[in-house]
């Protein structure tokens, strides 16, 4: 894929953010300005955002299935050019959307990285919220092996909400003719798997499940990247060191990558099994955790590797397990990469 030409302008606009970055200006949340290409959520919802370009939003930026009060689980929105593209769907994310401005009824494409649940927890609810809605177009969910049959799962999940409302509300659009699920293949090159007149993304496999585990299941877990003519943004989604990742995220504008503080996820690991968390096996759980997600060491590593323009830190662990500061996850990062980072946060548009 040559993308080189139409990066062209976006490099001019970071070269002259990066200047004034330099400056020593910077923006609300502390962040240079060179980093810090956010917009309030404030002003999407009351519609003074233009709705040009590329936004980021993170939706959910807990890693883990630990939901909680102040972040949600793995989801993010990539609106272009007025439309919104949804990368994982954790617990939280249909509330997120309303929070960020965004209309849940109009996201028509679901990118799923991996069938864990907490990357796909709210998928269900938002099919069948739209659905209610009154969404009549197409809603496309597309992730590794297993995405079809989820979405088939969602569908019978709603289906006695379904059966009720086109009876008693006299609808005319079922639920099975709008929503469709589309496993992708997990390769190890970069391949586009899905293209419109805003973006083109790509995906590869990335590293989250060891050999071992893929000798004994069909599940996979994929990486993706967003080209438009405006940026380009890669998401990690959960994986160990991945160098299919680095040759997906080349020169990318963002990479959105996973990461986990390893000291301070520990002790808040050891807070959850002293609560009876993971009684079954809470080593095996551990050596889950510490053993397929991206430590902040890997981030940077990653990051410096691929040549990305600014890496966005998200799926943190312990994330709000801990109070730990911005600075426990930043210094691994530093050890390998010198552009700039951001702690991702709930609501985050950058």
């Amino acid at each position: 894929m040559n993308q080189g030409s139409s990066r062209v302008g976006r490099r001019r606009l970071l070269k002259g953010l990066a200047q004034m970055g330099g400056l020593g200006i910077v923006g609300r949340f502390g962040f240079p300005l060179a980093a810090q290409l956010y917009v309030d959520a404030a002003r999407a919802q009351d519609g003074s955002a233009d709705s040009s370009g590329t936004r980021l939003i993170l939706l959910g930026t807990q890693g883990g299935p630990n939901f909680n009060a102040t972040r949600s689980e793995a989801a993010s929105a990539l609106v272009i050019d007025g439309k919104t593209y949804l990368v994982d769907c954790g617990y939280g994310a249909l509330g997120a959307l309303r929070k960020a401005g965004l209309s849940f009824r109009d996201v028509g494409n679901v990118f799923l990285t991996h069938l864990h649940d907490d990357h796909v927890g709210d998928v269900a609810a938002l099919l069948s919220h739209q659905w209610t809605d009154g969404r009549t177009d197409a809603t496309l969910v597309m992730g590794p092996y297993g995405t079809k049959n989820l979405v088939e799962a969602s569908l019978a999940f709603a289906a006695a909400n379904a059966a009720i409302r086109l009876v008693d509300e006299d609808r005319s659009v079922k639920p099975v003719d709008v929503f469709r699920g589309e496993d992708i293949q997990a390769t190890q090159t970069p391949v586009e798997i899905y293209a419109d007149d805003r973006v083109s993304v790509s995906s590869i496999e990335n590293t989250h499940f060891p050999e071992s585990t893929k000798r004994k299941v069909p599940y996979r877990s994929l990486s993706y990247r967003f080209d438009s003519d405006t940026r380009s943004v890669t998401f990690s989604g959960d994986t160990a060191y991945s160098e299919g990742l680095v040759r997906l995220a080349r020169d990318a504008d963002v990479l959105v990558c996973e990461t986990i503080e390893v000291a301070s996820m520990r002790q808040a690991f050891e807070r959850k099994v002293a609560n009876g968390s993971y009684a079954d096996n809470a080593e095996g759980v551990w050596n889950h955790i510490v053993g397929t997600h991206t430590s902040t060491e890997d981030a940077g590593r990653m990051a410096a590797d691929a040549g990305v323009k600014i890496l966005v830190l998200n799926h943190l662990l312990p994330g709000a397990l801990l109070p730990v500061g911005d600075e426990a996850y930043l210094a691994g990062v530093r050890k390998h990469f010198a552009g700039e980072v951001i702690v991702g946060k709930d609501l985050m548009t950058l």
